[in-house]
């Protein structure tokens, strides 16, 4: 079954306006990114606890900490860097989720030991709460490209990995190339999609990043989730997490517009592939393939 997740403070700031925007598209699971503003890894615990409390009333779980970590230079004092490290694991605990999304840090291509050094010592951090923790391809870390994510995988023992297909476009990486090297060795999935002559970004499957492919290459018998990550417009958080312009192709009135537009675009692809709803996910339907 794929279940859908979702970036929720792409659609509004308050946990309110997330909570109805995940309503409204029926997606039950949020990569909780940011609330009220705030990002995740800043909440205090009792924040998380009221946060989770308003999720749960309204049905929805925590899948995934869409936090920051290892969005930092390489020369950061990794000692002190662990306690920040350790803060979102409790606040994970808190939430009840079991996955923290996380980067490997800027500045850092010279330096490959000492990245899988601090990434092994954030993983013992994550281990000791029970909590995976994700890495994610992105620009200018050092895991952008396919080499080195590959590199990653093969020198921290205990790392999961988040594939974007959208970041390895914008790091001039094929994406047929990333696909197969990459799909059955990654925990999720992040839905974005670019076109990779201009950068700009667009629904799924409007894009060079071949989510069509992702799908079809899915296992029909196996749980996936799949997390929106549109970055069809500017939202709130954006300049906490990215100093770069964000190009868009399409316009949107409001963020809940663009939100709902990726939402439809995605569910649009599944249904291509033969995909139908399926209590809380979507199953494939051997009748339609």
């Amino acid at each position: 079954m794929i279940k859908l997740c979702a970036f929720s403070d792409e659609a509004a700031t308050s946990l309110q306006g997330q909570i109805a925007a995940m309503k409204r598209n029926g997606i039950a699971l949020t990569e909780l990114r940011s609330v009220n503003g705030k990002n995740v890894k800043d909440l205090t615990l009792d924040e998380a606890v009221q946060i989770k409390a308003e999720l749960e009333a309204a049905g929805i779980a925590v899948w995934s900490l869409g936090s920051p970590l290892g969005k930092v230079d390489i020369s950061i004092d990794i000692d002190e860097y662990l306690k920040t490290v350790a803060h979102v694991c409790q606040l994970a605990e808190v939430l009840g989720c079991k996955r923290i999304r996380m980067f490997s840090f800027f500045a850092a291509y010279d330096q490959p030991q000492k990245v899988y050094d601090y990434l092994q010592r954030m993983v013992e951090v994550a281990d000791h709460y029970g909590v995976a923790l994700c890495h994610e391809n992105e620009k200018d870390i050092f895991g952008d490209t396919l080499e080195r994510v590959q590199l990653i995988k093969q020198n921290v023992p205990g790392l999961f990995h988040v594939y974007d297909p959208a970041n390895f476009l914008q790091c001039g990486q094929d994406a047929a190339q990333t696909l197969t090297a990459l799909h059955a060795q990654t925990n999720y999935f992040h839905i974005k999609d670019v076109l990779a002559e201009t950068g700009e970004i667009v629904p799924a499957g409007c894009g060079d990043g071949r989510i069509a492919q992702l799908i079809d290459m899915i296992n029909p018998d196996a749980d996936v989730v799949l997390t929106l990550e549109p970055h069809l417009r500017v939202f709130a958080g954006y300049a906490q997490i990215d100093a770069t312009e964000m190009k868009n192709k399409f316009t949107f009135e409001n963020n809940d517009q663009a939100f709902d537009a990726a939402v439809n675009a995605l569910k649009a692809l599944l249904s291509e592939n033969g995909y139908v709803p399926s209590a809380g996910g979507y199953v494939k339907d051997a009748s339609r393939t």
